[in-house]
């Protein structure tokens, strides 16, 4: 399992650090205008008494395309090459087609330009309300964690509850809690399978609980202003979130494990064939793997000497330890679920006999 940056402490540090420095706004589009200054896109939004302006982030970019129906490759050429172009591009598409957005925005950046109806699920109060509930659950530990640029992650894990796929291979459940305030994603409770020997985690993103950002829309204005949380807000925000914790309570689930265990047992029993180049390649064009996470993976595939679907699944969570990125080290480890259920299920459609491992009845 990929292992975060931050503690569980500075975690809560960082989060309540980008609580104070952040700004949400609710703006109608002809307020908003977008200048090209030395290399850099900016925003300036105008208020009552003031203009705001913002550096555009990467994921801001890619969020104004779609709105304003830009083909990204286009304005990817435009930035590059002819920033007043596309800077006329936006502004006149902004004022054409005015609308009210929320901009997200933190140390001086546009983070997100979002719907006005998008609902702020915050990861400080996230954290807030489920630290509680993980501490309550017996044999439960943070065993990973961090923010990024773009999610929040707590990967938890319960040791009292674990078997062993084969004797000696020893897997523990588990689930991860992930978030986005920029509108990549909901809020997901996925189940987690540990493994000990290599410390890998795989995500089963197929039994996840998913709780969207989606609210009411917030009340209609021709200037822009700072987005609070009132007192309407604040009691919704409390019972999704007491709905959030009894989630969390119920994420460790014997049920589930154990299906998933099953599957990894299954897996041991279908070969992937004897020439572990080819097997790999095959894999990183089903998934879109890059030439790095190929060749990891193809390295822990080797080394492991086993050469079943089983074997491949270990490798592909075995090398999100390798990436840098917390965000893809998690998404390579979903993708380790995912080969699991693909590789189980397409093996019961052809109708493969898979006979239990001695582990099984163990």
């Amino acid at each position: 399992m990929k292992q975060g940056i931050k503690t569980i402490q500075n975690l809560y540090g960082e989060l309540e650090r980008q609580r104070a420095a952040r700004k949400d706004l609710i703006a109608d589009t002809r307020s908003i205008t977008v200048n090209s200054v030395n290399g850099l896109s900016m925003l300036t939004v105008a208020t009552d008494s003031d203009k705001l302006s913002y550096r555009i982030s990467e994921i801001a970019h890619r969020q104004i395309a779609d709105r304003l129906g830009i083909p990204y490759k286009y304005y990817e050429r435009m930035r590059q090459e002819n920033p007043a172009l596309l800077d006329s591009n936006i502004n006149s598409w902004l004022n054409t087609t005015p609308e009210k957005r929320m901009l997200r925005t933190l140390d001086g950046k546009l983070r997100a330009f979002l719907s006005d109806r998008y609902r702020r699920l915050d990861n400080l109060e996230l954290v807030d309300h489920v630290l509680p509930v993980i501490a309550a659950m017996k044999g439960c530990e943070i065993a990973s964690c961090d923010v990024t640029e773009t999610h929040l992650y707590l990967k938890v894990i319960n040791k009292t509850m674990k078997t062993e796929i084969v004797p000696g291979d020893i897997v523990q459940a588990g689930f991860v809690v992930s978030n986005s305030e920029i509108g990549l994603g909901a809020l997901k409770v996925e189940p987690l399978v540990y493994r000990l020997v290599c410390k890998n985690g795989l995500i089963s993103k197929d039994l996840a609980h998913k709780k969207y950002h989606t609210g009411r829309q917030v009340e209609d204005t021709d200037n822009a202003y700072e987005l609070y949380s009132d007192a309407t807000l604040a009691q919704d925000d409390k019972a999704y979130f007491m709905k959030v914790q009894d989630i969390v309570s119920a994420a460790v689930d014997e049920t589930k494990f154990m299906l998933t265990v099953n599957k990894l047992r299954m897996a041991k029993n279908l070969k992937t064939g004897d020439d572990p180049v080819q097997t790999v390649e095959v894999l990183g064009d089903r998934y879109v793997l890059n030439k790095n996470e190929r060749a990891s993976i193809l390295r822990h595939f080797i080394m492991a000497g086993e050469f079943t679907q089983y074997g491949l699944v270990n490798a592909v969570t075995r090398s999100s330890q390798d990436v840098a990125d917390y965000n893809r080290a998690t998404e390579l480890e979903r993708i380790g679920g995912t080969l699991l259920d693909e590789s189980v299920e397409s093996a019961k459609n052809r109708k493969i006999i898979m006979l239990p491992h001695p582990a099984q009845s163990a």
